[in-house]
């Protein structure tokens, strides 16, 4: 029987869903295989469960993970891509609870109308890596402690001091969080990068990581290793807020210490240009240390994280930079500071 034109469009559509339907199925990956995924995942990193339901309960969510990752690098839409890392079996709530620790404090208001040292800079280079001018330290994992606030604060003093004297020294994180307790601050729980500063200034510097090294927990101020004041800074500035030419200026003369809100697919991104959905509602201190624009002409920023090495792009991320809305990619140009020597 020879077909209708109206049953061969019909036919060829049926074909195609029957197609579609196969290939997802195709795709799904069976529990055996995602098991073993699973537990390849848990001796890479070390993780030790409690019991079989805490288990069972990462493993869900893993496995939920794993998919999202998955499906978002196959369409291919987003100019980054996203990796199974370390906290792959984290929700997103629990992860922004327990990695990040920006609180942004009401300070005086004499503390509001900082003067900024570049606002008359009129010309700055196309793109720019502190790295490459070895006014960076390595990358540093904050682990489970919301102390994000001190390794953006310490990031950016180690680069002014770099720049002022030529000596990179790695800084230590741990003293402002068990010895920067009096105000705001309050080590793995949270603080904000300008009352660092601000204690520092009072405590007539800091010492070394090699001195007082990072624990990733709060501890007992040890005023004897605090007294080494290794390294001194004169003040801080702040760069005018919400504006992405601003902090470019300030940038293009020494990293900055920066406020973001961390959520959804920062979690889990690995490269690229990072456009993800993200708001203002600053959750994350990290440093930005550069910027440039790729080969397609996409403007970023370059941010160092403190999420360790295993993280991002060798625990450094790009952002795009340049955007429509004047508080930047995930609120980047919201709160930007940095100390002066």
């Amino acid at each position: 029987m020879a077909l209708t034109p109206f049953l061969k469009v019909f036919l060829a559509a049926f074909i195609v869903v029957e197609m579609c339907t196969f290939q997802a199925i195709a795709r799904s990956i069976p529990d055996g295989i995602m098991v073993e995924r699973h537990d390849k995942w848990i001796k890479q990193h070390g993780r030790v469960y409690k019991d079989d339901a805490e288990k069972s309960k990462r493993f869900r969510i893993f496995r939920e993970n794993v998919e999202y990752i998955e499906s978002f690098n196959e369409a291919g839409s987003q100019p980054y891509k996203l990796a199974v890392n370390m906290f792959a079996d984290l929700t997103n709530q629990e992860f922004l609870a327990s990695y990040t620790g920006y609180k942004k404090v009401s300070l005086p208001k004499t503390n509001e109308a900082t003067p900024f040292r570049y606002e008359n800079v009129t010309s700055v280079p196309t793109s720019l890596d502190w790295r490459k001018n070895g006014a960076v330290t390595g990358v540093k994992d904050q682990g489970f402690c919301g102390s994000c606030w001190a390794f953006s604060a310490v990031a950016a003093m180690e680069s002014i001091h770099q720049l002022k004297t030529g000596k990179l020294v790695s800084l230590s994180e741990q003293e402002l969080i068990d010895c920067d307790r009096a105000g705001e601050d309050q080590g793995c729980e949270g603080g904000f990068m300008e009352t660092a500063f601000e204690f520092i200034i009072r405590n007539k510097g800091l010492t070394t990581e090699a001195n007082y090294p990072y624990q990733g927990v709060d501890g007992t101020c040890d005023t004897k290793k605090a007294a080494s004041h290794v390294v001194k800074i004169k003040g801080y500035e702040k760069v005018p807020a919400n504006s992405e030419s601003s902090l470019l200026k300030a940038v293009a003369n020494q990293p900055i210490s920066v406020g973001i809100e961390a959520s959804n697919d920062l979690q889990f991104y690995s490269s690229g240009v990072f456009t993800g959905v993200c708001g203002t509602d600053l959750n994350h201190g990290v440093a930005v240390v550069g910027y440039g624009v790729t080969g397609n002409g996409t403007k970023y920023w370059l941010v160092k994280n403190s999420w360790g090495t295993g993280w991002g792009e060798k625990g450094f991320l790009k952002m795009k930079r340049e955007i429509k809305a004047k508080e930047g990619i995930c609120g980047i140009a919201m709160e930007a500071c940095y100390p002066t020597a």
